[in-house]
C-alpha cells in the first residue's frame, strides 16, 4: 500500500506535533526502505511475474527480516525507543514506532498471502491487489483522509510549504497510480535500485515541514 504509508505519516503529525514529519515518513515507509538493501545483499528474494496480481507483478518469495510481523514489531520498538530518546518526547517516539508497525497492517490488506507472521512462520494477506478498482478506492480514500488531516493540523509558512507538500503528494500519487500500467522492472537489481530512491521521501518531507507550521489547534 504505497500512498497509504504516506497517508499514515501525514495524519500522524496531528497526533504528535513533536515528531518530525521526516521521521514519520521514514517510519511509515521503513520496511520498504530496508527491503531493497536486503534484496541487493541476497538476504531476501523477489520475482517479477507480469500479471501475478492486477496491481503489481512482484512475487515476494522471501522477506522475513523486513516484512514479517514479528520483525516489524521489533523494528517498531527500536525506532520508537530511539526516537523518544533523541527527541526527548515519549509521545513522539510512540507515534513513530506505531507508524513503523502500521506498514505491516496496511500491507496485510493489499498483499496476497505472502507476509510472514514471523521468520519461517505462516503467511497472511487479504489480496486487495487482485482488484485495481478496489485498490484505487481503498488506498485513494485513505490517502485523501491523511492529506486532509495534515492540512487541517498545519499551515504553510511560505509558498514552498504549500507547493512542496503538493509536489510530494502529486509525485507519490503518480508513481502509485501508474504502477498497473507501467512495464515491469527489467530485473530485480533494477527494481531494488529504484526502490532505494524512496530514501528521498523522508528528506523531502523534512524540507516540507521546515516550510510549514502547526496550526494553533494542532497537538
Amino acid at each position: 500500500m504505497f500512498i497509504g504509508h504516506l497517508a499514515i505519516a501525514l495524519a500522524a503529525k496531528r497526533a504528535a506535533s513533536r515528531a518530525p514529519l521526516g521521521a514519520l515518513v521514514g517510519g511509515a515507509f521503513g520496511l520498504d526502505l530496508i527491503w531493497p538493501i536486503l534484496l541487493l545483499a541476497g538476504v531476501e528474494r523477489v520475482r517479477i511475474v507480469p500479471g501475478y496480481t492486477a496491481f503489481t507483478p512482484l512475487v515476494f518469495e522471501h522477506y522475513p527480516w523486513s516484512h514479517s510481523l514479528g520483525m516489524v514489531l521489533v523494528w517498531g520498538v527500536v525506532a520508537g525507543s530511539l526516537s523518544a530518546l533523541v527527541l526527548k518526547n515519549a509521545r513522539a517516539g510512540l507515534v513513530i514506532g506505531l507508524a513503523v508497525v502500521s506498514h505491516w497492517v496496511l500491507d496485510f490488506v493489499t498483499h496476497v498471502p505472502d507476509l510472514p507472521l514471523w521468520p519461517g512462520g505462516p503467511v497472511a494477506g487479504l489480496g486487495l491487489w487482485n482488484s485495481i478498482v478496489g485498490t484505487v478506492v481503498v488506498e485513494g480514500a485513505l490517502f485523501a483522509a491523511g492529506i486532509a488531516v495534515y492540512i487541517g493540523a498545519t499551515r504553510p509558512r511560505s509558498a514552498a510549504g504549500r507547493w512542496g507538500l503538493w509536489a510530494l503528494v502529486g509525485f507519490t500519487a503518480a508513481v502509485w497510480i501508474s504502477g498497473p500500467w507501467s512495464p515491469p522492472p527489467p530485473s530485480v537489481t533494477a527494481l531494488a535500485g529504484v526502490a532505494l530512491a524512496m530514501w528521498l521521501f523522508p528528506l523531502w518531507a523534512a524540507w516540507v515541514e521546515r516550510n510549514r507550521a502547526m496550526r494553533p489547534t494542532g497537538r
